[in-house]
């Protein structure tokens, strides 16, 4: 691929500004996007929220830069000395024409092996149909009571009853305390959910903890947690780490809240908007019954209106009924009229569309006069036509071929002998003659 402007001739100057745009084509096409691993150093970050620095190893080293729009989604600080690796594309600055690396994302050395485990068992899962919106159980609107599974000593416990205790100061909650960082941690939050679904004292679970790194929110990537929270028959919200952060159990949850504060939300509705609610549908069902009563009340004045004396009643039906009786003697004769000239029309135009018979007799006799005609020259015709094809088969027979002298050869599975190469020396063969027939056999044969 030609990455250099058109030019009239290879001889053609290029400016530097058409030097380093073809560089950076050149460059882009021909890396994709790649993981490149180093040590940050002179690392600066600008009030407009991008970051500059260089990523060097022991003999070389290469400038990056991370926007502030990729860069804010990251939960740590990267700092000078840290050995990390970013997931790049290979530019080129034009304006001062440097080489450098436009970071995508970024994460600490090591975490690669952790990321691909990720990786590795959330296919797995979803391949097996534990992420599937259709075996996620649906939350129940007013719990009667809520179990929350984390550590005693978490900030995100706090958060979580305090949520709950503000919007929902009456509900009861039970805590069942597990680790949720550190060697063991994943086997006691699956023994934690196995506990509250055999106790089935909650209508709902909050499995949460708050924000960290991936190596501390990594009890919730154990596939023990997974296979827990998709056995337990209790619905299950996840609100593990911050809005950024997803673990394995997120996708196998019932439902999934950005925060632990957001799965006390998601639990129980809020006291002062039900409250606030109900007082909308208390007015709402008073203005409903006082324009049902209103309607009932312009009702029972139009049927007041529309009551009538019966003797007014009957007068006015007395009316209405000679007017019918007018009605109906006028449409009889109109209509006594209409069958009238309608006969006199139909006489008319029978008189005038009778058959005249005779001449239809004469016209059936000349009919059949030439049909009995057409009948004789056609059959004289036919017998005309089968004369010349009886003639044509006899001259085609084969019998008249054979009595003219001829034979016809079969060999011995009766196939019509027309070549020598049918046939062998010492082949059995039958003739047939005009009359009868007999078996030869070959003694010699050529072409």
């Amino acid at each position: 691929m030609n990455f250099l402007p058109e030019t009239e001739s290879s001889r053609a100057v290029l400016s530097v500004s058409e030097l380093n745009h073809s560089a950076k084509e050149l460059l882009e096409h021909a890396f994709p996007l790649l993981w490149v691993c180093g040590e940050i150093s002179n690392l600066k970050c600008y009030g407009s929220g991008h970051w500059y620095f260089s990523l060097k190893d022991a003999d070389t080293q290469v400038r990056c830069v991370m926007f502030r729009h990729k860069n804010q989604y990251l939960n740590w600080q990267p700092k000078d000395g840290m050995q990390v690796e970013v997931h790049a594309l290979v530019t080129l600055y034009e304006a001062r024409g440097d080489f450098q690396l436009s970071v995508e994302t970024v994460r600490r050395a090591g975490l690669g092996a952790l990321f691909e485990a990720f990786g590795q068992l959330k296919a797995k899962l979803e391949k097996e149909g534990l992420f599937e919106s259709a075996r996620k159980k649906p939350l129940p609107p007013f719990p009667q009571q809520i179990g929350i599974i984390t550590s005693p000593a978490a900030a995100a416990l706090h958060d979580v009853l305090s949520t709950l205790r503000r919007r929902m100061p009456s509900l009861p909650v039970v805590i069942y305390p597990t680790p949720v960082q550190g060697d063991g941690a994943a086997a006691k939050i699956a023994e934690a959910i196995q506990t509250a679904a055999t106790r089935a004292e909650c209508a709902v679970l909050i499995l949460c903890r708050g924000g960290g790194s991936i190596e501390d929110l990594w009890a919730f990537n154990e596939e023990i947690v997974a296979r827990a929270i998709a056995a337990c028959s209790i619905p299950i919200i996840c609100g593990v780490g911050h809005e950024t952060d997803f673990t394995i159990a997120d996708f196998v949850a019932d439902a999934r809240a950005p925060t632990p504060t957001g799965a006390a939300q998601f639990a129980c509705p809020d006291r002062e908007e039900l409250l606030h609610h109900t007082v909308i549908l208390y007015g709402r069902i008073q203005r409903i019954i006082q324009h049902g009563i209103e309607s009932r009340m312009q009702e029972t004045d139009i049927l007041a209106r529309r009551l009538i004396h019966p003797g007014e009643q009957i007068r006015n039906r007395s009316t209405h009924l000679q007017r019918l009786r007018e009605r109906l003697a006028s449409a009889g004769l109109r209509h006594s009229e209409n069958r009238h000239w309608r006969l006199r029309e139909l006489s008319q135009r029978f008189a005038t569309a009778r058959p005249d018979i005779s001449h239809l007799i004469e016209q059936q006799h000349e009919l059949g006069l030439r049909l009995r005609r057409a009948a004789v020259h056609r059959t004289e015709t036919l017998v005309m036509i089968l004369q010349r094809q009886q003639a044509h088969l006899v001259h085609l027979n084969p019998q008249s071929v054979l009595e003219r002298g001829y034979s016809i050869a079969y060999t011995a599975d009766g196939a019509i002998l027309r070549d020598s190469d049918q046939i062998s020396i010492g082949d059995s063969i039958t003739v047939t003659f005009a009359q009868g027939w007999s078996k030869a056999s070959i003694l010699e044969k050529s072409k």
